[in-house]
């Protein structure tokens, strides 16, 4: 016991590690909402500036530890003040890539300057030892521990009690509230990311002397101390201290006392993906806004570039030396690797941080199965992209329960625990050497080495087949469903889309497409070194691919030119000397300038440069919704008059429903039926509980008690995937639209069929864009016939709502639930709305439930009114009765209000 004890003790230096490393995480994401994933680099900086000073130009170590911390300080408000702050209103994604490119070039200028040796540094604290039985206390790690515990303490009390943490606190909850009264949020983050800085740089400096000072391996232990903060939810700094030091203490027991090769440096992370597992939500709270993402392409294949692509590239082939023809063919192996990215970022919304460590798993199989079992190459590459597609369906099970940022942490944890464990096992990997992989299938050999030009067109090709495959499945059926669970889980849910079906499939896809890459990029010499495979560069290629532009085929293209051992290695070596050596260092500081400059990527100006061009030099292409036109004219000629089919009659009935949040009763044994034909209506004032009802209603909510029947078939557990496919649709309140789709492709999203079967057609042959009378009927109803080549985001307001209902009515739902429609319109858009809302159900057969704050809208619509207040349901009944209910009154309308009697058309 006393010699697991001691070992714990030892482990208390890389506890002060995390700690203070964790506490600046905190720091920071509580002052900016920006999680700092550059923040193991700026300790390292730090690190480097006190070695300097102290080691090389002999200052003393108090003078150089001062300087350092304030120069790490410095650089932390500079961050904010000059990339942050222009930042504010950008996509977590972006900010996101901030942070990676500040690791990259950070990272990049201590590698060009020190190197990746290793330096022993020594301690200022004393390396004694005091005994206290028969158990050992180092002095140093009491004193790190110590130093750490301080400062957690010091900092709760200063974010708890002092105007300065009251203020971080109030522009966390609401920066624009904050600077009305006077908080400035600027200033408020820029003095937490100094702070949180200058922490980073004292945990490098105090714990280097204990785990050494090395480029890489500090990087990735300040990484670590994510999973500390991920816990204390990026909030709490006792929990953030507490969390370190278990941390901590584990990782050293582990090292000590289990033989498995690199588990004890994976535990953090295997901790991170354990807890979001548990505490993530696998549907979206009402509050999940995912900001804009960068823009996609349309996925329209353009057979000229492809025979421009494909004469090029013989071109090349013919007249250019080995030299450059190897390093085009690598360009395209790694844009082929890089391609998954478009999918799995681009196209699901699913930032993932693992995908080189994911490819190179693929890799390792089929360079495993070629060396040691005498496998031909063929088919260890097919059961290595099998095993890579099945190892990324499994890091996507994590994604169904986190998501955005937190996703981004989960599968970084994921990766680095893969390459620790896996790829810097050299018992696993063949040895030192590596593993000798020859490129050749049936006896024809295509080695990058011996057969530049075999290797170029292979990856040529192997790129082309795959790009292709992948605008077929942009501009399919599974194109569409990417893009509205990219744009909307909730909304996408609330069509009947199976959200997780989209996000395993674009794991798996992605995963495959990234072991085809990785195998013809690292297996192009004939040796591979699987320590290649490390999180540190799936950083570099997810920012690289950023840079090109993520949603957009060509982007890979793009972007990739800027990785070592590509063609900008080639033109760096060759005309201009040198440049090579900083390739990491210009990918950085290009990453940056994008974030700021042009967060859509390359390929998004290029693609608009060519339409504008295209337009000038010829007649414009007919947008393909001229057929719905053609449709919507005929039958306006020779159905005019034609009669609806009606939809499935249903009734929808709550039964004593009840909804908590912890302690907090939102909904109280609610009990209303809705039935076809039928409008009812569900007022009262703001935060009386009804959008939280229609949340549990249509799934997004758990209930606490009580039953949803639709027809007396209990769905009180059911998905809201199959609740929507029952015949329950919804309109939020805060729309939700597909942003990135058009007018006409969100109404079809709504009616595209659910089978699986497009999964696999789509890559190949994508279906045409389908339109039942659903759909034509819903674009007719809401006037949106000169809407539908336009994409939502490019709408008025008014025209967005009407198009968030009829996405709702356009599959025929038995029961439609309406969230404020009327929010924001006109009087009379209105007015038209509310008669349009009696067509659907005198005229459709639809059971309607609105809530609406609109008091003439709702009692000129409704046949019935069910009022609640805090909860409860205090009045019912039709709308002459319960506008004179004097707890109405005084509960919702606050006092006595003349009403307009309903309009005989609307009524009638």
């Amino acid at each position: 016991m006393n010699a697991v004890l001691s070992v714990a003790i030892l482990g208390l230096g890389l506890s002060a590690l995390y700690a203070l490393a964790s506490l600046g995480i905190v720091l920071i994401y509580r002052g900016s909402g920006v999680i700092n994933f550059a923040q193991g680099a700026v300790g390292l900086c730090a690190a480097y500036i006190w070695f300097e000073l102290h080691i090389n130009q002999g200052w003393g170590y108090p003078t150089a530890l001062l300087m350092a911390v304030a120069a790490a300080a410095a650089v932390g408000a500079l961050i904010q003040i000059g990339l942050m702050r222009r930042l504010r209103s950008a996509s977590s994604l972006a900010r996101t890539i901030a942070t990676l490119g500040l690791l990259i070039s950070l990272q990049a200028l201590v590698i060009l300057r020190y190197g990746t040796n290793v330096n022993v540094v020594p301690s200022a604290l004393p390396t004694g030892a005091w005994t206290i039985g028969d158990v050992t206390f180092p002095q140093d790690r009491v004193i790190l521990i110590s130093i750490a515990f301080a400062l957690s303490a010091g900092l709760w009390w200063i974010y708890r009690f002092t105007d300065f943490g009251r203020a971080t606190s109030a522009v966390a909850e609401d920066q624009t509230l904050s600077a009305a009264v006077g908080v400035s949020p600027d200033v408020v983050a820029t003095v937490n990311w100094a702070l949180g800085c200058s922490l980073a740089a004292l945990a490098a400096i105090l714990v280097g002397p204990i785990i050494t000072l090395q480029a890489s391996s500090m990087t990735t232990l300040v990484l670590a101390a994510l999973a500390a903060a991920l816990i204390a939810h990026f909030r709490s700094f006792p929990v953030a201290f507490i969390a370190s030091v278990a941390m901590g203490v584990g990782q050293t027991i582990l090292t000590r006392y289990t033989t498995q090769p690199g588990l004890a440096a994976a535990a953090p992370f295997l901790v991170i993906v354990v807890v979001m597992i548990v505490r993530g939500q696998a549907v979206p709270l009402r509050d999940h806004v995912l900001a804009r993402l960068p823009a996609v392409g349309t996925g329209r294949l353009r057979p000229p570039l492809v025979l421009a692509g494909v004469v090029g590239t013989i071109v090349l082939a013919n007249l250019s030396s080995d030299a450059w023809i190897q390093s085009f063919g690598a360009t395209f192996a790694l844009s082929l690797f890089m391609l998954s990215f478009v999918v799995l970022i681009g196209y699901v919304g699913q930032i993932s941080l693992a995908q080189w460590p994911l490819a190179g798993f693929g890799a390792w199989v089929t360079g495993r199965l070629v060396a040691s079992q005498g496998v031909p190459l063929l088919p260890a590459i097919v059961i290595g992209i099998l095993a890579t597609v099945a190892l990324g369906v499994v890091i996507a099970l994590p994604a169904l329960r986190a998501r955005g940022i937190k996703l981004a942490i989960v599968t970084l944890g994921l990766g680095t625990a893969l390459e620790l464990m896996l790829f810097q096992n050299s018992t696993y990997t063949g040895g030192l050497s590596g593993t000798a992989v020859q490129l050749e299938i049936a006896g024809w050999n295509f080695d990058a080495g011996t057969h530049p030009d075999r290797y170029l067109f292979v990856t040529f090709g192997a790129f082309v087949l795959a790009a292709i495959s992948v605008t077929n499945m942009r501009r399919g059926l599974v194109g569409r469903r990417m893009l509205a669970v990219r744009t909307n889980e909730r909304a996408a849910a609330a069509l009947g889309i199976g959200v997780r079906s989209v996000k395993l499939y674009g794991f798996a896809v992605a995963a495959g497409i990234a072991a085809l890459g990785a195998m013809l990029f690292s297996f192009a010499v004939g040796i591979v070194d699987y320590t290649e495979f490390s999180s540190f560069h799936s950083i570099l290629y997810t920012c690289l691919a950023f840079v090109g532009g993520i949603g957009f085929i060509t982007g890979p293209l793009l972007g990739s030119p800027l990785a070592p051992g590509t063609v900008g290695t080639q033109f760096g070596t060759v005309v201009l000397s040198g440049l090579a050596t900083y390739m990491s260092l210009i990918g950085g500081v290009v990453l940056i300038l994008s974030v700021l400059l042009n967060q859509d990527g390359i390929a998004k100006d290029l693609a608009t440069s060519a339409r504008q061009l295209s337009s000038r030099l010829g007649p414009r292409r007919q947008p393909r919704q001229s057929a719905v036109r053609r449709r919507l004219a005929e039958d306006s000629v020779d159905g005019a008059s034609r009669t609806r089919t009606r939809v499935r009659p249903s009734t929808l009935a709550v039964d004593r429903l009840s909804v908590r949040y912890g302690d907090a009763v939102v909904v109280d044994d609610v009990s209303l039926a809705v039935r076809p034909g039928q409008v009812i209506g569900l007022i009262g004032p703001n935060g009386a509980g009804k959008t939280t009802l229609l949340d549990a209603v249509t799934g997004f909510t758990r209930i606490a008690s009580g039953r949803v029947t639709l027809n007396d078939d209990d769905m009180t557990r059911c998905s809201p995937v199959s609740r929507a496919r029952t015949g329950v649709s919804r309109a939020f309140q805060s729309l939700e639209l597909f942003e990135d789709l058009t007018a006409l492709e969100n109404i079809v999203a709504a009616t595209d069929p659910t089978s699986r079967s497009c999964y696999l057609r789509d890559l190949v042959h994508p279906a045409p864009l389908k339109f039942s009378a659903g759909v034509l009927d819903a674009i007719r109803e809401f006037q949106l016939e000169q809407d539908l080549d336009r994409l939502a985001s490019e709408l008025p307001y008014g025209r967005r709502r009407l198009l968030a209902i009829a996405r709702a009515v356009a599959n025929g739902p038995s029961v439609l639930l309406l969230d404020e429609p009327a929010a924001g319109l006109s009087g009379e858009e209105t007015r038209e709305l509310a008669t349009v809302v009696r067509r659907l159900a005198r005229d459709w057969g639809m059971a309607i439930l609105l809530i609406e704050h609109d008091v003439e809208f709702v009692l000129e619509t409704c046949d019935e009114l069910v009022v609640l207040n805090f909860g409860r349901v205090i009045s019912r009944g039709a709308p002459s009765e319960v506008r004179g209910d004097p707890a109405v009154v005084a509960a919702y309308l606050g006092g006595e209000t003349k009403v307009q009697s309903p309009s005989k058309e609307v009524r009638r």
